[in-house]
């Protein structure tokens, strides 16, 4: 029975929520091994939609176990909201249905502060397009080993050690940005406060997932964000604070590399991007309005108006290859429905040089041309279909283009937001 990995294979926001929910049936535990709650999940199921941030999306399917692992960044006032409105919404979570590891960084406050005030300062064409949510500072913390971590909330002594810690670093900065030093006595009892809430969640994580395994219970990782924004990997500098390819999923939770059998990328039949960086296929025209009219191009934590623009096969192959993807879950197809010609990037155009690949430096990526290959769109609906023979012709010439270009199978097709529009080719369970 094969452990899976579910990552974005483009910018994010590739319609992990649906697909992950979809899995979590065939699964017995649902982790997230990295990012933080500026991301988000949209699940609709039964016409009821969730927006899950920090919670795993496996947390709406009664059974299975959720866990927030050591490589998330984890805000727990946050997160007792987020369990507040899931609660309301009709689903029970418990320590028995949700662990949280030991050793997760918290995000403080002054992360988020932190995190605004850099982006305010930077100057026109160097801000990273961050949500303000103190992601990015976390992780920074948690490199520098001056971060607070959930084990910590359990002794008092430990707490103000770590606190002071980290102040030593964060009140010099925010001098320097012309923010008010850390008020430490708030801090330490905000902290106190929601220590009892969060910590009948904490446990030893890695020794939890390592159990599950030996007994051959089935392991689904949920990933956030997409590769593209990836530490390494993305379109540096314009990326997460995390590493968000397949690799991190083993290290996020506490699992050696042998725990991943299969690794399922996700992908929207086009292109979208939140926030600043390069995008060689955005399109700044009525074909790109569309796109993002009929996707409903919204960030499901921000809000913000996404960029939008055809898909880009030598990006989702360069993604394929870094996580390596062994299928992907194509989604969104039903928005390409009524267009007349579409197309895909096969390729760059780079100061007169041809590329299959995007380079690595950032001028680089802001100089490049797309390439495109032209197909035949289709006026018929894709919208709900469940099975090839529901989808036109050219809507299946396009599925197995993409197949081609960015070599890598379709395992899943998506066709609605709803979780049984689902074409199933290849059960990434059954591996």
């Amino acid at each position: 029975m094969a452990n899976v990995v579910v990552v974005g294979a483009q910018w994010g926001d590739e319609g992990k929520g649906k697909i992950v929910d979809w899995l979590s049936e065939r699964a017995d535990v649902i982790a997230r091994f990295q990012g933080g709650h500026n991301a988000g999940h949209t699940l609709v199921i039964d016409g009821t939609v969730y927006k899950l941030h920090a919670l795993p999306s496996g947390v709406v399917r009664g059974g299975k176990l959720s866990v927030i692992g050591n490589g998330v960044v984890l805000d727990p006032w946050h997160l007792m909201r987020e369990i507040s409105g899931i609660r309301e919404q009709g689903v029970e979570i418990t320590p028995q249905t949700l662990m949280i590891a030991e050793n997760t960084p918290l995000i403080l406050p002054i992360h988020g502060e932190l995190d605004r005030a850099r982006e305010e300062a930077a100057s026109a064409g160097t801000k990273i397009g961050t949500t303000g949510r103190g992601i990015g500072p976390c992780y920074e913390d948690k490199v520098g080993r001056r971060a607070v971590r959930v084990a910590d909330l359990a002794d008092d002594a430990t707490l103000v050690a770590r606190v002071d810690r980290a102040l030593q670093h964060h009140d010099p900065l925010r001098r320097g940005l012309g923010i008010k030093p850390v008020d430490r006595d708030a801090l330490l009892h905000a902290l106190r406060e929601v220590a009892p809430q969060i910590l009948p969640y904490a446990a030893p994580v890695w020794k939890v997932m390592n159990e599950a395994r030996k007994a051959g219970r089935r392991i689904l990782f949920e990933g956030a964000q997409g590769a593209l924004l990836d530490i390494d990997f993305g379109t540096y500098p314009f990326v997460t604070s995390s590493n968000v390819i397949a690799g991190q999923a083993a290290t996020g939770v506490g699992l050696g590399p042998g725990a991943i059998d299969y690794v399922l990328g996700i992908v929207k039949a086009y292109t979208t991007r939140v926030g600043e960086g390069p995008f060689p296929t955005e399109l700044h025209d009525a074909d790109g309005e569309r796109l993002g009219q009929r996707g409903h191009e919204f960030g499901t934590t921000t809000g913000r108006k996404r960029r939008c623009g055809w898909f880009d096969a030598c990006l989702v192959r360069q993604t394929c290859a870094t996580s390596g993807v062994r299928g992907i879950a194509l989604t969104k197809l039903d928005v390409l429905d009524g267009f007349d010609v579409l197309k895909i990037c096969v390729g760059y155009e780079l100061d007169g040089t041809q590329l299959d690949y995007l380079p690595t430096a950032a001028e680089a990526q802001a100089r490049c041309r797309p390439i495109y290959e032209e197909m035949p769109g289709w006026s018929e609906s894709t919208e709900g279909a469940r099975s090839w023979a529901d989808l036109p012709g050219n809507a299946v010439k396009y599925v197995r283009r993409i197949e081609e270009l960015i070599q890598c199978p379709v395992a899943l097709l998506s066709t609605s937001p709803e979780r049984d529009d689902t074409i199933l080719v290849t059960d990434p369970f059954a591996d």
